[in-house]
C-alpha cells in the first residue's frame, strides 16, 4: 500500500447509468432474493464522482445536481466504510488504518428511477477509493463488497455489456454494439415504485400474461446470442418492438404506480416508437 497522503490531486470516476434491454425474473431464491436473467448496457448519462484525501476521522460527500436522498443511506459513502473494512485496516497485525475521504458527487442521473444512479456511485466509489489510498482488493473481494451493498453493484464494476444472472452475482460481459451505437430517449415520470415494492407486487401476481415469464427469459437468451455474435446499433433498434415488453416487472410497476402503464402508451403513440422500461422502473 503506498502513502495516500502524498497524492496531489483527487481521483475522478464517471458512475454511468444502466438499461434493462431485457429482465426476466426467475423466480424467488431461498436467500430471498429473486434470480433474474438480464441484458444490461451502459449509458452515457452519468454522474461524477471525485474523491480526496481529507484531514479529519470522517468520510464526507458533497453533493450538486439531483438530490441524492440522506447521506445515511448513500451508497457511495457506504461503499468506501465497506471497501475501508474489507481492507480490514486498524486490525492487530493487519495494514496500517487508511485516511478519510472527501467525496464531491455531482448528480446527473434520476435517483429511484430504475437507472441503478446509486449502484454506479458505489461501484466508482470502491474503485476510487483504493486507488486513493493505494490500496489492492482482489475480484472476490471486491464482488463481496459489491453485492453487499446492491445486487446491481457487480454489474458496474465489470465495465460494460454484461449477462448478469443470479441475483446479480454473476455478471458474463458481452460485446458492445458494433457500429454506431444507437441513442435512447430516457423519460422518467415523477412516480414513486420502490424496488421492494415492485417485486412484492410481483410475487403477488402481477406478472405477464404468459408461461411464467417464458417469453421474456427466451428473448433475454436470444439477445444475448446476438451480442455475442455481433449484433450491430441498427439491427439492436429493429428490435425495439420485442424489447420494450421484455420485462417482467412491467406489470407489477404498473400496479404499483398505477399511471405507468397509461403514461407509457401515451408516449409511443406520440413518439411513434415502441416504448419500455428499464428495471423496475418509472423511467421509460
Amino acid at each position: 500500500m503506498s502513502d495516500p497522503l502524498r497524492r496531489l490531486g483527487p481521483v475522478v470516476r464517471l458512475a454511468p447509468a444502466k438499461l434493462n434491454l431485457t429482465l426476466a425474473v426467475m423466480g424467488r431464491r431461498a436467500d430471498g432474493f429473486h434470480a433474474l436473467h438480464s441484458v444490461m448496457v451502459l449509458l452515457a448519462l452519468a454522474d461524477r464522482l471525485s474523491v480526496a484525501v481529507a484531514p479529519g476521522r470522517r468520510d464526507t460527500l458533497h453533493v450538486t445536481g439531483y438530490p441524492a436522498g440522506p447521506l445515511a443511506d448513500n451508497l457511495a459513502l457506504r461503499a468506501i466504510a465497506a471497501t475501508r473494512a474489507a481492507l480490514g485496516t486498524g486490525r492487530p497485525g493487519g495494514p496500517r488504518a487508511v485516511p478519510a475521504l472527501a467525496l464531491r458527487l455531482e448528480k446527473r442521473i434520476p435517483v429511484a428511477a430504475g437507472l441503478a444512479g446509486g449502484s454506479s456511485d458505489a461501484a466508482a466509489a470502491i474503485d476510487a477509493a483504493l486507488e486513493a489510498w493505494g490500496a489492492e482488493l482482489g475480484p472476490e473481494d471486491r464482488l463481496r463488497v459489491a453485492l453487499a451493498l446492491g445486487s446491481d453493484v457487480p454489474f458496474f464494476l465489470a465495465g460494460g455489456a454484461a449477462l448478469v444472472e443470479g441475483r446479480g452475482e454473476r455478471v458474463t460481459p458481452l460485446p458492445p454494439v458494433r457500429g454506431e451505437p444507437p441513442g435512447v430517449l430516457l423519460v422518467t415520470p415523477p412516480v414513486a415504485v420502490p424496488t421492494g415494492a415492485v417485486f412484492a407486487a410481483f410475487d403477488g401476481g402481477a406478472r405477464p400474461p404468459d408461461d411464467h415469464g417464458v417469453a421474456t427469459r427466451l428473448t433475454s437468451e436470444h439477445i444475448a446470442a446476438e451480442l455475442r455474435a455481433g449484433l450491430s446499433g441498427s439491427a439492436l433498434v429493429a428490435r425495439a418492438g420485442v424489447l420494450a415488453v421484455a420485462n417482467d416487472l412491467l406489470v407489477a410497476a404498473g400496479e404499483v404506480g398505477p399511471g405507468l402503464p397509461t403514461f407509457r402508451r401515451s408516449l409511443a403513440r406520440l413518439l411513434g416508437h415502441p416504448v419500455g422500461q428499464s428495471g423496475s422502473g418509472p423511467t421509460c
